[in-house]
């Protein structure tokens, strides 16, 4: 009998202090209107406590996640954090989380690719519950974006916040689960997006951090343009190689990067924005975090077998699409 890799539970955390368009204005040549109309972002959730970082929100993302399921964290078999804000270059952001949250029984590791980050972990993930080898495994998309936002740049600190979602995946035999999925790369995009400073060809020194060079960088034109063809194209491929019409499609759960890309994927897939998860207004591009954090709002409206479709795109060039049936 064949196994399937099914989301059997999902929950996040975001921080309570809220960033709005308001107090942006009163820093920043900008306005609510400006911002809106570019992103259709109105605040975003910030980790303000210096002190803690993603591995902070993805335990207790997880903690959520294993109270609500009634599950020990002993039972873990697997922690897969999908981050671009690692609390450390080393060790992985997985190993502190499972100390965290007591899963002494985990290995676990960190997967970073962008705003793709989570949807490549949750890829990752199905393949070691689809063999067989696992039977709990935990998937965390955590980012601290706040860490690397210059906010007296108007382009970029109008767009990100913090928090992070959780899932929990385990094998299914009743049809429903992770169905399809392909994931995509492109290294050239590179020098549109990209944080210069902090790896090993500009390592921390005092010219990096006056040089501003340990902040998001992005050339948003070339980003949006890329972006809203390749999520598109992605979402219409997994409906076209899955026999998927918009009637069969119960919700669209887009990367919340900016609001017209979304709707232009809606656009492209013939679904009405009633059948999109968007919460990118309240809390901003939360990098690894959007989708999860998406599919924990909608758990409530979502029914077992419904299709879904996920789809992202991030820096790298790094972009993807998942046909998934609830499995709850």
């Amino acid at each position: 009998m064949k196994i399937t890799a099914a989301i059997t539970g999902v929950s996040a955390y975001v921080p309570d202090y809220i960033l709005s368009n308001e107090e942006i204005e009163n820093t920043l040549d900008t306005n609510n209107e400006w911002i809106m109309t570019r992103c259709g972002i109105s605040e975003r959730r910030i980790l303000k406590d210096k002190d803690k970082g993603s591995a902070f929100m993805a335990a207790e993302a997880a903690q959520k996640l294993l109270a609500k399921k009634f599950i020990s964290p002993l039972d873990i078999e697997l922690i897969i954090v999908a981050t671009v804000t690692p609390d450390h270059p080393y060790p992985a952001t997985a190993n502190i989380v499972a100390d965290m949250i007591g899963a002494t029984n985990a290995w676990g590791f960190d997967v970073q690719a962008a705003c793709s980050s989570f949807m490549y972990a949750l890829n990752t993930a199905s393949k070691f519950i689809e063999s067989g080898t696992h039977k709990k495994i935990l998937v965390i998309g955590s980012d601290k974006m706040s860490s690397v936002v210059d906010y007296t740049c108007r382009k970029t600190s109008i767009l990100f916040g913090d928090a992070a979602g959780a899932v929990l995946l385990e094998p299914s035999t009743d049809e429903n689960g992770i169905m399809d999925a392909r994931m995509y790369s492109d290294g050239s995009g590179k020098k549109y997006l990209y944080q210069p400073a902090g790896g090993s060809i500009i390592p921390a020194s005092l010219d990096s951090v006056v040089n501003k060079q340990h902040f998001i960088h992005m050339d948003g034109p070339a980003v949006f343009k890329m972006a809203v063809a390749k999520m598109a194209d992605v979402a219409e491929e997994m409906m076209l190689r899955n026999e998927l019409s918009s009637e069969d499609i119960a919700f669209l759960t887009p990367h919340q990067a900016n609001k017209r890309i979304i709707e232009a994927t809606a656009n492209r897939m013939g679904i009405g924005m009633d059948k999109v998860m968007l919460n990118i207004q309240r809390y901003g591009n939360t990098t690894s975090a959007t989708i999860p954090l998406c599919l924990t709002e909608w758990e409530d409206q979502l029914k077992k077998g419904d299709n879904i479709i996920l789809t992202t795109f991030g820096a790298g060039f790094t972009w993807g699409g998942m046909y998934i049936k609830w499995s709850y």
